[in-house]
């Protein structure tokens, strides 16, 4: 990377804010089984001891690190260097080795990785960005900031990607590019994707804000398109003490406008070639990210472990058709972000969750075409009938990789308390 890519404690938050090639993987399920003292015998919960599930548990994982993690720390402080910097080039170069993308170019944030992408791309005004309605606000604000119009796709039913079939139909002359979301941890169809945007001749941004580690077929996410974008939320598998993003990309020229875009379009000091903002990696994140990735592999199998051992309780208990589980599309490499189900009565399931002591959050509760701040793109209920079902039946379960056996045999059960009851 050229010099001028980085020349020159606690976070609190609610759960309401919030590797290997799949090619390589072995099949050997183990088979899991609901311990004796969680299964109610008499039908319900009575006598059961509540069990304190969060969502996520960031203490846990924390925990083993947190020698590891504050001597990183200390380096920095001692060092000085806080913005870019030699600490952002290692890990840049780190996870860019990770990924297999010859460039990675830290930032602030995820929302910044891909507002940085459009601009790298020359996205302006009146053009317009396909993406889908069913996902975190900033994957169509990144286009709306710019003046462009997100055009949305729906999703597939199963994995709640873009429908690669209703791309074409969407595209216009003004279409400059295509964000698929790899959502909750799973690779959108990206041969179908690219097949589209090469005939078309349009650009393919990869939000794999949730997706670092997945892989489909040989490649990682981040380099199945012309710019990955990847954010360090605390909340995401390679998560951070605070904000922070990264672009991977293998395009040389699109690497250096985004690292000259996220100085304030400056190459020099004091002297700019484009109008940029700040959005730079601080070195205190990239530090403590760079301890975190060598865990990474480890954590997805964690996340892996558990999503089979939820497929296999839900299976014994008989759930699975009140409960519609994520399935994994052959080929690829699911590193489930979140545990995201569809589910019969959703709200109430919920609340009696809670009563138990199980945190679960609803991934998106209003897809954005219903979004107030989009009504000028004239879309109404029925409009997107797919991620309008999806936001309506939704719920992700905890599948952080430090839950135990224990734990998830738990809140099967409560679901299936819940259903007995219902």
């Amino acid at each position: 990377m050229q010099d001028f890519y980085s020349s020159s404690p606690a976070l609190f938050f609610s759960e309401e804010i919030f590797s290997k090639p799949a090619n390589a993987i072995q099949a050997a399920p183990t088979c899991f089984h609901i311990p004796t003292h969680v299964l109610m015998a008499s039908g319900d919960s009575r006598g059961q001891t509540k069990m304190n599930i969060p969502l996520l548990d960031l203490k846990a994982q924390f925990q083993p690190l947190r020698a590891e993690i504050m001597e990183a720390i200390q380096i920095v402080c001692d060092e000085q260097g806080f913005v870019l910097g030699p600490r952002v080039v290692a890990f840049e170069e780190a996870i860019g080795k990770y990924i297999g993308a010859k460039y990675a170019i830290g930032c602030a944030s995820g929302s910044d990785a891909l507002l940085l992408s459009l601009m790298a791309m020359g996205v302006k005004a009146g053009d317009e960005v396909i993406t889908i309605p069913f996902t975190f606000f900033a994957t169509a604000a990144a286009a709306s900031r710019l003046g462009a119009k997100p055009v949305f796709v729906d999703i597939q039913r199963d994995t709640f990607n873009i429908d690669p079939t209703l791309i074409e139909r969407a595209i216009t002359p003004r279409t400059k590019a295509i964000i698929p979301v790899h959502l909750f941890g799973q690779c959108a169809d990206m041969a179908a994707i690219n097949q589209i945007a090469k005939r078309k001749n349009i650009y393919v941004i990869e939000d794999a804000c949730q997706a670092i580690g997945a892989s489909q077929g040989d490649k990682r996410a981040g380099i199945l398109g012309d710019t990955g974008c990847f954010s360090f939320f605390p909340s995401k598998n390679l998560g951070g003490f605070g904000d922070g993003g990264l672009i991977t990309t293998n395009d040389k020229a699109l690497a250096d406008s985004m690292a000259m875009l996220r100085v304030h379009g400056s190459q020099v000091r004091y002297l700019h070639e484009a109008i940029g903002f700040n959005s730079r990696l601080d070195a205190l994140q990239a530090a403590v990210l760079q301890v975190k990735l060598k865990y990474l592999d480890q954590w997805a199998e964690g996340r892996r472990r558990n999503a089979e051992r939820y497929r296999q309780l839900f299976a014994q208990t008989k759930l699975v058709d009140r409960v519609l589980l994520p399935p994994t599309v052959a080929g690829n490499f699911h590193v489930y972000n979140q545990y995201t189900v569809r589910v019969e009565k959703r709200d109430e399931l919920r609340a009696f969750l809670k009563e138990k002591g199980i945190g679960t959050e609803v991934y998106y509760p209003l897809p954005m075409h219903l979004q107030n701040c989009y009504r000028d793109l004239g879309h109404q209920k029925g409009s997107f009938p797919v991620s309008e079902q999806a936001a309506e039946a939704v719920m992700s379960l905890p599948i952080f990789p430090e839950l135990t056996e224990t734990q998830q045999s738990y809140v099967v059960e409560m679901i299936a308390e819940f259903y007995r009851r219902a």
